[in-house]
């Protein structure tokens, strides 16, 4: 293919021979070049693209995509490769993979989710209502990629952009009509979602997180990136009821939709009714506005409601019926979000993916609602992270939960008994009862063996992880198959 093909929607300066040379693949990774390759000098938070170069061209690179001035460059007396230099090169490796696999996107209804929290469960909903309309569905997101029956873990909420075009390609491919995925602040900010449109973008919601010197600057900064995708995308489908919604739409470009419980929402909820029967949690409300039917789920929360009107406010844009969407709502599960493990008819059992003060401090409070004979709390912290975390986490559980059990997660490098004294520290500021129990299946143990009728337990921090990591290895450990194991032994 010509290099100048892949560059026709880039901005771009030939800084040496000339764009229109016949290159093999597209290559963002120095290690991954072979003969006739282009490669994109992408400059990252741990390494620059362009200190490569000298490696790259000796591997055979035909043309290189730099950032930089060419005298800055240690490109030797290679006059014969190609080299041109854009603005930022990773808006160009956007735009050039999206032309590299044929502009998948452009055969896809693609729908991103951006938003603080409610991403992952919002995509599954979605993905979960259009399927059972007869919607082949794609997904990628922060636990993994869905393509056809492939199930791929995710590293990133939202991958590079080559692996966005390449993973789009893979959907088409495999008769894919639409593609749901979540889009975070960092991948808005890092171009990994540019080079195409968005059918459908949605706004869940925005609380201050991933602020500090690796992500965002400051509240602004990150209000900021997640409002990108409104310029991004034909419609936007938003949260009426959070109070960010204004600079979300500053800039936007897009036919814009709300939901909500505000009166002013497109699609509104009203008469909401938590329900809880035989171990299991749920919600119910009635439907207004651009939709008017009755919903429930069980999936326990005011945020589910919010989920399930993002979903259901998309969906509408498909032509899906209501016996669809009711349908396909009742049979949600999302791994490691507020997910229900039936052991018991007389106590709730659920593991969530809640890792932080903030995360952990939502979750409780809602769980509180469905006024439980005990609410109680099993949780550890990571080793290697900041000790505030597990001081904030420990003072949320004694303030909010009637039992806290503290645990281990994933210690690292640390002593696992080091963590919970740094756990313990928040949670003596607060006057809720706790036990310690490091080993984590014998935690686990300890809680279903005095599970009491009218008590809710939350598994808390690992979610959908499968693995425990100590000393930089890496075991298994799924806390589902901790359950089933302590069931069978029983």
């Amino acid at each position: 293919m010509l290099l100048s093909n892949l560059i026709q929607t880039v901005s771009y300066e030939v800084l040496q021979s000339d764009a229109s040379v016949e290159i093999n693949h597209l290559v963002y990774d120095s290690r991954k070049v072979n003969q006739g390759d282009v490669f994109v000098c992408v400059s990252g938070a741990v390494c620059d693209g362009h200190s490569f170069i000298p490696q790259v061209i000796e591997k055979g690179a035909k043309a290189i995509i730099v950032e930089k001035e060419l005298e800055s460059l240690e490109l030797g007396d290679n006059k014969e490769i190609a080299v041109i230099r854009v603005e930022d090169t990773r808006e160009a490796l956007a735009h050039m993979s999206a032309a590299y696999f044929g502009h998948p996107a452009e055969n896809l209804k693609v729908i991103g989710i951006t938003g603080t929290k409610g991403k992952t469960t919002t995509t599954y909903m979605i993905k979960s209502i259009l399927e059972n309309a007869g919607f082949k569905t794609g997904l990628i997101g922060t636990i993994e990629t869905i393509i056809g029956k492939e199930c791929i873990p995710a590293s990133n909420t939202t991958p590079e952009s080559y692996v966005v075009q390449e993973t789009f390609r893979k959907m088409v491919d495999a008769g894919c009509q639409c593609a749901v995925m979540e889009v975070s602040s960092q991948g808005l900010m890092l171009h990994r979602v540019s080079g195409f449109t968005f059918d459908y973008g949605i706004f869940t919601n925005l609380e201050p997180d991933h602020i500090g010197p690796n992500e965002h600057k400051d509240m602004e900064d990150y209000i900021a990136c997640k409002s990108k995708l409104f310029s991004k995308c034909r419609v936007g489908i938003l949260n009426a009821d959070d109070s960010h919604l204004e600079q979300i739409l500053r800039n936007h470009t897009c036919q814009v939709e709300t939901f909500g419980m505000s009166e002013n929402a497109d699609l509104r909820a009203t008469g909401l009714q938590l329900w809880r029967e035989q171990g299991s949690l749920g919600i119910a409300y009635q439907l207004s506005g651009l939709l008017n039917m009755d919903i429930s789920i069980d999936i326990p929360g005011k945020f589910s409601v919010y989920n399930s009107m993002a979903a259901i406010a998309i969906c509408r844009h498909f032509g899906v019926t209501e016996e669809n969407i009711a349908k396909a709502l009742q049979n949600i599960r999302v791994k490691g979000r507020v997910e229900l493990i039936k052991v018991s008819d007389q106590f709730t059992l659920m593991i969530d993916y809640a890792h932080n003060a903030m995360a952990l401090e939502s979750l409780l409070t809602t769980l509180k609602e469905y006024e439980p004979k005990r609410l109680v709390c099993l949780f550890g912290c990571g080793g290697n992270r900041s000790k505030l975390r597990r001081y904030e986490m420990g003072e949320v559980s004694s303030k909010l939960a009637d039992v806290t059990v503290i645990t281990s997660d994933n210690p690292r490098d640390e002593e696992p008994m080091d963590i919970i004294e740094d756990i313990l520290t928040g949670v003596k500021k607060a006057d809720g009862a706790y036990v310690t129990i490091p080993d984590r299946k014998e935690a686990i143990r300890y809680c279903i063996e005095n599970g009491k009728e009218g008590d809710i337990i939350i598994l808390a921090g690992k979610g959908h992880e499968d693995y425990q990591e100590i000393k930089g290895k890496k075991y298994k450990m799924d806390e589902r198959d901790l359950i089933a194991q302590i069931l069978k032994e029983r």
